[in-house]
């Protein structure tokens, strides 16, 4: 019984960073082409949703053969997981309190004419800029300190390094949507990591 359980927490540990370590691919998709998908009449996510689906099954199948290779197991490793996993909770709620579904979404990236096309530098957003990013982060890196899989922290470093370069051009498409305004709010609030002095 205990065995199975590890075995089911190792495999939706897998399919968790498999998951999220392919979202910073789905951005990329839309801020490196954000105005091709705007000119688009069509729905762009008839394109983009499949191709991060796409995505998310080939970096499976990659990592699929090392899915149950630990680096070790313990059930203390849950204890620093648990404070991972309730730090990227309390940055999702916090994220989402003054972002609609759609902008977390990105619709204000692919859809011309889009409404609700307003810079949001308050709450969360004022001591970071980009907090979703960060909770997806604290959830991986707690399914890796969890399981203590090997695959798990590979995700994670790639998941951290295409992130890079996925804020770097999420940056980019906002100062050239927003601006002077935008370009402030850079250089005043980090990206990821709260400023710990004023």
């Amino acid at each position: 019984m205990f065995l199975s359980m590890v075995r089911s927490l190792k495999l939706l540990a897998w399919l968790a960073c498999v998951a999220y370590s392919t979202i910073p691919c789905f951005w990329v998709l839309i801020h490196s082409r954000a105005e091709f998908w705007r000119s688009r009449k069509r729905s762009p996510y008839r394109i983009l949703v499949p191709a991060w689906l796409a995505t998310g099954l080939m970096v499976a199948a990659f990592t699929f053969p090392w899915r149950d290779r630990g680096l070790y197991w313990t059930p203390w490793s849950w204890l620093p997981a648990i404070l991972l996993f309730s730090t990227g909770f309390v940055l999702y709620v916090a994220a989402g309190k003054s972002f609609t579904a759609k902008q977390l979404g990105g619709f204000p990236e692919v859809i011309a004419g889009y409404r609700e096309q307003r810079l949001e530098t308050a709450g969360i957003r004022a001591q970071i800029r980009h907090p979703v990013y960060l909770a997806h982060l604290c959830e991986m890196l707690a399914w890796s300190v969890a399981t203590g899989l090997f695959v798990c922290y590979g995700l994670t470093v790639f998941a951290v390094i295409t992130g890079w370069v996925m804020i770097s051009m999420e940056d980019r498409e906002l100062e050239g949507r927003f601006g002077a305004e935008y370009t402030a709010y850079k250089e005043r609030v980090p990206a990821l990591w709260p400023k710990l002095t004023k």
